[in-house]
């Protein structure tokens, strides 16, 4: 079989649906693809080329999901467009997010999107600083928020048996810790709501720099 990097990387983003992120490995991607050793390691040295290879592609081929539907949407329209659409994408493969973490870009495509984005938000008035911190704040929430919702969920809509909301009650005293009983099913749960509702307190920290930087 003739591959390059693209075949490889893409038949690593099915293998690692399959097998996670731990068991993700050179070897074990070649005998799936059916490619030799050589071949394998004459275009990836090691498992860190891989990720980065494949995380360039994740986020690169995600980019109309950053981006807003409506063109003429306001500056949180646009940051919210962002936050939602990684995690969307991060979801779309098992392990996506800790796949992701501590990568190396490959090629400037990703960088392209956060370009658009971060232009909007320069027009809206936000500093150069403010926009990259805003940006990079909510890369790091949706990074995190999805390795933990994928710990939960290793597969969508299969709960780890580590996360069972009975059992953890029955180790929490109500009396002791009242709060901690009832915070399970918002911690545990309906991730997607939290994940919303997390955003919306950026995005009103945003917009109160935002008035501040105006009234200056």
């Amino acid at each position: 079989m003739k591959v390059n990097r693209e075949i490889l990387t893409r038949g690593a983003l099915q293998l690692l649906n399959q097998v996670g992120l731990e068991e993700l490995t050179l070897r074990r991607l070649g005998a799936a693809l059916k490619v030799r050793a050589g071949a394998m390691y004459w275009h990836f040295k090691n498992k860190e080329e891989l990720l980065n290879e494949m995380a360039t592609l994740l986020l690169a081929e995600a980019a109309p999901e950053l981006l807003p539907a409506r063109r003429q949407s306001d500056w949180k329209g646009w940051v919210a467009a962002f936050g939602e659409g990684l995690r969307k994408a991060l979801l779309r493969y098992r392990d996506g997010a800790r796949m992701v973490t501590g990568t190396k870009l490959t090629n400037t495509e990703y960088m392209k999107t956060a370009e658009r984005i971060g232009t909007q938000l320069i027009k809206a008035g936000f500093t150069l600083r403010q926009c990259v911190v805003l940006l990079s704040t909510v890369y790091n929430y949706t990074l995190s928020f999805v390795i933990e919702e994928q710990a939960v969920f290793p597969r969508p809509g299969q709960r780890s048996e580590q996360y069972n909301l009975q059992r953890r009650n029955e180790g929490l005293s109500s009396e002791a810790l009242p709060l901690m009983r009832q915070a399970g099913p918002v911690l545990f749960d309906r991730f997607e709501r939290r994940y919303k509702e997390g955003l919306a307190l950026m995005l009103q920290g945003a917009a109160c720099q935002l008035d501040a930087r105006r009234k200056d």
